[in-house]
């Protein structure tokens, strides 16, 4: 009998397959205490499990590359780590050996011990870093009791079939989207998810907030989902399938359309020209960006280098990435963000600092670089020796007051002077840009400007730290929302403050790239974007149909809304037919 669940879409879509549950992991433990001639045989048991675990990590990151490699690779090397980590295999060992534990009890009490620890932490970012230690333990409990052969892992991601689950992790996202899966309901998680982000980049429809799903849907059953309208129909009717097939064609047709604009100039309505960019790692991210027709690339995420090998890139491998970079743009710009590893992107080198107690605030970005000066300088000479190729721009991360632009500047200069004596050609000029997404920065932009040529609003971290909250965390779901008033208010007071320094300006965080923002954004003032290739064509068409000067008209009465609901109210009655607002110009600035 037909019924319908309803949830929260994560990534639009339609999809119409079989139900796959994956539920909960629940492993049977051996609680019988070991006799000492099994004690030795049981560690090398565990052992060759945690081996058989960490070698399925390594070969799913090698089967990674572009934007993939680093949203899916932070999270599977971060289990990898953990795969590694001395004092958990230790404590492992000595539960089997002293208490003549089995290893299914020993994970099992690993597990329980580290859970309350973490559960215990009052930081939402550390506090949801313990579903790692979840995942990790169940892979190694499933090498352990053979109920996670390859094969059976990927049962859930067999071809024409939509997994259902609590939530799904952003490696076994990537995995099941190599074989084929069709969508996802997930009864928990967020939107701003980082599997909700790869679910949109891989064009999957996925509905998070699906409570009873799991708890209602059987394997196998006939199952569609409308992430249009936040549907999942168990044992749809015809009506339901011809609807889904008017959908497809609908689809379809869209995506020809939308394919005539790769080649089309980004306007306004009223002719005001944005100007899209993409954010890339990769070549394949450069030919689709080209192909997209983007402006240039205006973030190139340079910490893929130091991540996808051991020890650090030499000059000579980072110059050699930045050349082909710039000579795959064809002349068009590209910004290349320098090192930006440390929370929770650790790299194979050891470079990033292990154990900081609150890692989301401790020392990454460029609080990284400048800690390494040397490591920070052979970058910055690679980046200056390409330059000569094409126009490059350098972007400095999670900078927190204009002393460490000067910092930044100094090192550059310190790396031109010695690129000249070395007979080395360069560029007459360089643009350094600062990344705004700690919260200081943002509030003290005006000083920040006197040393950065431009700016790029990095809104996923700041975000975060303005608002206290996780976007992984779907407990804070409320509270991790981009359209809060106060968030858009500075968003909009940095994009003024640059205004009025006339300096370039762009946003390259995730809403960059999600077209229900882009009226939003137009209104602040924005005038570039960067974002995922696969978006550029949807925001460059959302842009055709709006009206900058409505918009901008109205800023001050939508920026000074005291709730989210009223920003949508507003924004709903400015994008209305025949609204045309007055303000003064003056007002629109100070925000």
């Amino acid at each position: 009998m037909r019924y319908v669940l309803t949830g929260t879409p994560a990534a639009r879509g339609m999809a119409l397959g079989r139900a796959r549950l994956v539920q909960p992991s629940i492993y049977s433990v051996d609680t019988r205490l070991l006799e000492n001639d099994e004690i030795a045989p049981e560690i090398e048991r565990l052992h060759k499990a945690i081996d058989t675990a960490r070698q399925e990590l390594h070969e799913l990151r090698s089967k990674l590359h572009g934007a993939l490699a680093r949203e899916v690779g932070d999270f599977i090397d971060a289990h990898s780590l953990l795969l590694d980590d001395e004092e958990l295999l230790r404590g492992l060992d000595e539960l089997i050996a002293v208490g003549h534990y089995t290893a299914s009890a020993a994970l099992k009490m690993q597990r329980d011990r580290l859970a309350a620890v973490f559960d215990a932490m009052h930081d939402p970012y550390l506090k949801s870093r313990g579903e790692d230690i979840d995942q990790v333990i169940g892979r190694v409990m499933s090498v352990l009791q053979q109920q996670s052969t390859r094969e059976e892992r990927k049962l859930a991601a067999r071809m024409g079939e939509i997994v259902v689950s609590d939530t799904v992790a952003p490696a076994d996202m990537a995995a099941m989207a190599g074989q084929g899966l069709l969508g996802v309901v997930a009864s928990a998680g967020s939107v701003y998810s980082h599997s909700a982000i790869l679910a949109r980049s891989f064009n999957l429809p996925m509905l998070v907030g699906t409570r009873d799903a799991l708890a209602t849907i059987n394997d196998d059953d006939l199952v569609l989902i409308d992430a249009e309208n936040g549907d999942v129909i168990v044992h749809p009717t015809a009506q339901d399938l011809a609807r889904y097939r008017q959908w497809q064609r609908q689809a379809a047709q869209e995506g020809r359309r939308l394919a005539a604009l790769a080649t089309a100039p980004t306007l306004t309505r009223d002719g005001a020209h944005m100007r899209l960019f993409a954010n890339a790692e990769l070549a394949g991210d450069v030919a689709q960006a080209r192909a997209r027709g983007a402006d240039g690339i205006g973030l190139y995420r340079s910490e893929f280098l130091f991540l996808r090998q051991r020890g650090l890139p030499s000059e000579e491998e980072q110059f050699v990435a930045y050349r082909d970079l710039v000579l795959g743009m064809g002349g068009l710009p590209v910004t290349i963000r320098t090192l930006d590893l440390g929370a929770d992107k650790a790299d194979a080198a050891g470079l990033a600092i292990r154990g900081e107690d609150n890692p989301a605030l401790g020392v990454r970005g460029v609080r990284l670089s400048l800690r390494y000066p040397d490591i920070f300088s052979v970058q910055l000479r690679a980046i200056l020796r390409a330059a000569c190729y094409g126009p490059i721009r350098i972007l400095v991360p999670m900078v927190t007051h204009m002393g460490e632009m000067v910092a930044v500047r100094a090192l550059i200069k310190k790396a031109r002077e010695a690129l000249s004596r070395e007979g080395h050609e360069l560029p007459e000029r360089l643009d350094i840009g600062a990344m705004i997404e700690v919260p200081a920065a943002a509030i003290g932009v005006t000083s920040i400007l006197q040393k950065a040529d431009f700016l790029s609003i990095g809104t996923n971290d700041l975000a975060q730290y303005v608002l206290a909250a996780d976007r992984n965390n779907d407990a804070l779901e409320g509270i991790y929302d981009p359209l809060q008033p106060a968030f858009l208010r500075l968003i909009a007071h940095v994009i003024a403050a640059a205004r009025r320094a006339r300096k370039p300006v762009s946003l390259c965080g995730e809403i960059a790239g999600d077209t229900a923002f882009t009226p939003l954004l137009v209104a602040m003032g924005l005038e570039e974007f960067s974002m995922h290739p696969g978006q550029l064509l949807q925001v460059r068409d959302k842009l055709t149909g709006l009206d900058c000067k409505v918009l901008r008209q109205a800023a001050p009465k939508l920026f000074r809304s005291h709730t989210r609901d009223d920003v949508e109210a507003h924004l709903a009655t400015i994008l209305s037919p025949g609204a045309i607002g007055e303000c003064d110009t003056d007002e629109v600035e100070a925000l």
